[in-house]
């Protein structure tokens, strides 16, 4: 599945991480409750009715969060989080990643793969990146699922800060509700290529 393939518009690789990032950090999308996002975004720390033991998925691309939240209006995502991580952080979780779904010629037969995914502290997903309109473009998101020391890892070592963007949200869908759709762009956050070593998404398909 090593596809580098690049679409016709903007020539965007069909697999690429995106994402707002500094020199040290890079920031990841959420969306919870309000018991659960507001006192995050207060203290900047999950409280602890944030639950370790399951599965907690990131993704470092705004629009694709506002099509799984429905721009923070779905129940139970109400909150919309901006977490800055440390790029060391986030990068393990991708060296320590399996891809969520069996592709022969990564994993071989499928019994090695399930091994593997039942072994691996995070997952990785490719899904369609989304338009202003939520639509999906040619080329795809990551979401990246952390679980077992990843969550931990990710609770208690590389959150650098928390950030309630619901705001943001509520202001970027009122605009593209009113057709104003380049001041809508004008407001997301601005996502750039993530840089990353030669190969290093090569176990993930991409």
């Amino acid at each position: 599945m090593n596809d580098q393939s690049v679409n016709t518009v903007g020539q965007e690789p069909k697999y690429r991480v995106r994402a707002r990032h500094t020199e040290s950090t890079i920031t990841v999308y959420q969306a919870y409750r309000p018991e659960i996002g507001g006192p995050a975004a207060r203290t900047g720390r999950f409280p602890s009715s944030w639950k370790r033991d399951r599965m907690t998925w990131i993704k470092p691309s705004f629009l694709w969060m506002m099509y799984r939240c429905g721009w923070g209006t779905k129940e139970g995502q109400e909150t919309v989080l901006a977490v800055e991580i440390s790029r060391p952080g986030f990068e393990w979780a991708l060296r320590n990643a399996c891809l969520s779904h069996h592709v022969p010629e990564l994993h071989g037969d499928q019994a090695a793969w399930k091994r593997r995914l039942r072994e691996a502290p995070a997952r990785v997903q490719w899904d369609p990146e989304r338009d202003l309109h939520l639509n999906p473009l040619p080329y795809r998101s990551l979401q990246l699922g952390l679980a077992g020391e990843a969550t931990a890892r990710y609770a208690d070592e590389w959150i650098v800060g928390i950030e309630d963007v619901t705001p943001l949200a509520a202001e970027i869908h009122a605009r593209v509700r009113a057709g104003e759709t380049e001041r809508a762009a004008r407001l997301l956050p601005e996502e750039r290529p993530y840089p990353l070593d030669p190969g290093a998404l090569d176990h993930l398909g991409a």
